[in-house]
């Protein structure tokens, strides 16, 4: 033991003595390398200087081209449609995906008239109509000047200026339209989530709202398309639920509203298999998503009820809930949509 100890006491004052020798000798290695490259400081410069611009000229040569052609944001300020990447997140399928969209606006844009525009260039361009230009411009004629600024609302209807006392109900009453289409609108603010209580002074998007000219009859003869449980479409889905078609398809809700009284019976689109059966206080609320076995999977949101479990087979046009109120809704409806591989689908292309 006193040899081991003995041992261990010479070889820490070995390596003590060899580190010490080492960082000496290191010092003078290095103040001798020092000194050479400071008097020969002008000569080595310079070659210096020459080799790294020209390294730097070859890289932008080279790698320019390359960075230019593969960067995402390439020609952003050039153009006045333009795509976004969008990263999504399927809560139902677990996994992330990369969608390219076309760029979505959600606010009122300033637009300054050009020589050459119309009223009807300036809607098709931002894919509104008319109406909703001269709405939210006051315009009563169509004539426009260049150098004129004009605001664009994101969709076409009415852009509106909540006053004291007033509600989604009362607003969609005044434009004709279903108070559920101003809450599927997803870029509306409400102080209240639940009770859709708004804010005097905001700006409340109307999708599909009218203004009617004085004078005009406030009671609308525009019928809303109807629908009944069971009948077929043009491919192997049939139509979930019987009632009106409050609100179609569109960029920012791409699923169907039909609305009915509460209770109606909701039954499968098509054959398949329950992935999903549960209530949330948000969103979807009381809702159930089928797996079709095929590549699609259909939902059918805001029940009252539902009578299925994950995991039992359906077949197409049982009855698997009833038509409610739950979650973001303003009343009585079905919320419908049609997915394939997570990406939502347009449902009247397969019920029509």
């Amino acid at each position: 033991m006193d040899d081991l100890k003995e041992f261990l006491r010479f070889f820490r004052e070995y390596l003590i003595t060899k580190l010490v020798y080492f960082g000496k000798s290191f010092e003078n290695i290095k103040d001798y390398l020092v000194a050479i490259l400071i008097i020969k400081r002008g000569k080595y410069s310079s070659s210096f200087l020459n080799i790294s611009f020209f390294l730097i000229v070859v890289s932008v040569f080279i790698g320019g081209p390359i960075i230019a052609e593969n960067s995402p944001f390439n020609n952003l300020s050039q153009t006045e449609d333009y795509q976004e990447i969008v990263l999504s997140y399927n809560p139902y399928e677990g996994n992330l995906s990369t969608v390219i969209s076309v760029k979505t606006r959600y606010e009122i844009e300033d637009y300054i008239v050009r020589g050459g525009d119309t009223l009807e260039l300036i809607a098709k361009r931002f894919n509104v109509s008319i109406e909703t230009i001269k709405w939210a411009n006051n315009l009563k004629i169509d004539t426009i000047k260049p150098g004129q600024i004009l605001k664009i609302p994101p969709v076409s209807g009415v852009a509106h200026k909540v006053t004291p006392g007033e509600t989604v109900y009362s607003i969609a009453k005044k434009y004709g339209v279903n108070a559920q289409n101003i809450v599927n609108y997803i870029w509306n603010d409400f102080v209240d989530q639940e009770t859709f209580a708004l804010r005097s002074g905001q700006i409340l998007f109307v999708p599909g709202g009218t203004i009617k000219p004085l004078g005009a009859s406030s009671s609308g003869s525009q019928v809303a398309p109807q629908v009944f449980a069971g009948a077929k479409g043009s491919s192997n889905f049939i139509w979930p639920t019987s009632g009106i078609i409050t609100q179609h398809p569109v960029g920012y809700h791409m699923a169907l509203d039909i609305a009915n009284s509460s209770g109606t019976v909701v039954v499968a689109a098509d054959s398949g298999t329950v992935i999903y059966a549960g209530c949330v206080g948000w969103g979807y609320g009381c809702h159930i998503i089928i797996d079709h076995g095929n590549g699609y999977q259909t939902l059918y949101a805001h029940l009252s009820k539902y009578n299925v479990e994950v995991g039992n087979a359906i077949n197409q046009g049982i009855q698997i809930g009833l038509m409610g109120s739950t979650g973001r809704s303003t009343g009585s409806h079905l919320h419908f949509e049609i997915r394939s591989g997570g990406q939502l689908l347009n449902p009247l292309s397969f019920l029509k």
